[in-house]
């Protein structure tokens, strides 16, 4: 092979190469949550509840990841996100659902693996201001 041949094959494959890391979503930084406030937390069971407020309907998955990178227990954890306004004394304005496993108890009473995640956004939910 020529040193032309082999220059040019090499600058294929750097473009290739560059090519597919730069469209990786993995890449970016997760999103920043909006302000949240945790309004319920069960501290024991081995299904817990924990359930979050917002103020506006954007950004819940990052939500969701922030709350949920501080479920360590071993347990099943069921989120509960829903919106500050818009709901009843009997009815909450429910935004998403979330679930985590933190062990072999989180992975039993959620039917998710250990360190698993699952997220659900309520579609046509709006948070009101």
């Amino acid at each position: 092979m020529n040193r032309t041949a082999i220059t040019a094959a090499a600058l294929a494959l750097a473009a290739a190469l560059t090519a597919c890391s730069s469209g990786s979503s993995d890449d970016k930084p997760a999103a920043k949550p909006p302000a949240y406030e945790i309004t319920h937390q069960d501290t024991s069971g081995n299904q817990r509840t924990v359930t979050v407020e917002v103020k506006t309907g954007k950004a819940l998955r990052a939500v969701f990841d922030d709350v949920a990178a501080k479920l360590t227990e071993d347990a099943g954890y069921f989120v509960q996100i829903n919106c500050a306004t818009g709901g009843t004394s009997k009815v909450d304005n429910r935004l998403a659902n979330g679930r985590k496993a933190v062990g072999n108890i989180g992975a039993a009473s959620t039917g998710l693996d250990d360190g698993q995640t699952d997220y659900e956004a309520q579609q046509g939910r709006t948070c009101p201001a």
